[in-house]
């Protein structure tokens, strides 16, 4: 049976903060998307299982975590892993983040770099005037009023139409289902406000970028920004995956990653 320990870690404000690790081996950090807590990667992580042990955290406002009613941020959020870290005793780890985590990843091996080992960072941005942002259509979607219809759009930017017609769900990354409103709209404003552009260059950290070629909720040219700035860092598209291709696109994106983290 795979060894399991869930706790509390306390951030530099008081603010408790879940965590979850499960399995033996190195440490490999796995951050969620925006407004999701550690089930986004139900299904997943068991793919790490066989070289690491995988920690995952509850953002502060979601899962088993507090909900402090105060500014949120990416630099925060990634403050906040950090003590997850330290209360773990882990002194380096590899991190690999998706979406939201993959902003708050940015963070951590730019102003940490020497809790990195490795790092990946998938369907992700750099944030600021230099991103590629979706389209307002997009946008449009996502903010409807009726909330099945915003539903369905994050449902479509996330999977493919042949996917989902195979898989009803339950879907783990729609959403923590604890989170108070307070909470959503400030992860909302964690990602908007994320820009890491200038301190891309600090990442000493080898990096691997994965992103879909399909990803409409952020667009793929993000992953060459990324690369631009990131020294040495390598990317590999996924042909016809959508945000959620850690999921759909399981066996080929855990085995990029997994290939990745055992060179080093």
């Amino acid at each position: 049976m795979t060894p399991r320990e869930n706790g509390y870690a306390r951030a530099q404000d008081g603010t408790a903060l879940a965590y979850q690790r499960h399995g033996d081996g190195p440490p490999l950090l796995l951050l969620a998307g925006q407004a999701n807590d550690h089930h986004w990667w139900d299904g997943v992580r068991e793919d790490f299982h066989a070289t690491h042990a995988t920690i995952t955290m509850d953002y502060r406002g979601t899962g088993d975590s507090d909900a402090p009613d105060t500014h949120y941020s990416t630099r925060g959020f990634a403050d906040d892993a950090i003590a997850v870290l330290d209360r773990l005793g882990v002194e380096r780890a590899d991190v690999y983040g998706t979406s939201m985590g993959g902003r708050v990843a940015q963070w951590i091996a730019a102003r940490h770099p020497e809790r990195v080992r490795r790092l990946v960072l998938g369907c992700t941005s750099p944030g600021g005037r230099h991103a590629r942002e979706r389209d307002q259509r997009v946008r449009r979607a996502l903010g409807h009023r009726d909330p099945k219809v915003a539903r369905e759009t994050l449902l479509d930017l996330m999977y493919t139409p042949s996917w989902r017609a195979g898989h009803r769900g339950p879907f783990t990354v729609v959403g923590s289902a604890k989170m108070p409103p307070h909470a959503r709209r400030r992860h909302l404003v964690a990602s908007d406000e994320h820009d890491a552009w200038d301190v891309l260059e600090e990442i000493t950290a080898p990096t691997l970028i994965l992103h879909g070629d399909a990803d409409e909720m952020v667009p793929s040219d993000n992953a060459g920004l990324l690369a631009s700035r990131i020294p040495d860092a390598r990317v590999e598209l996924l042909p016809g995956a959508r945000h959620a291709y850690f999921q759909e696109f399981r066996p080929l994106a855990s085995r990029l990653v997994v290939t990745f983290l055992r060179e080093g």
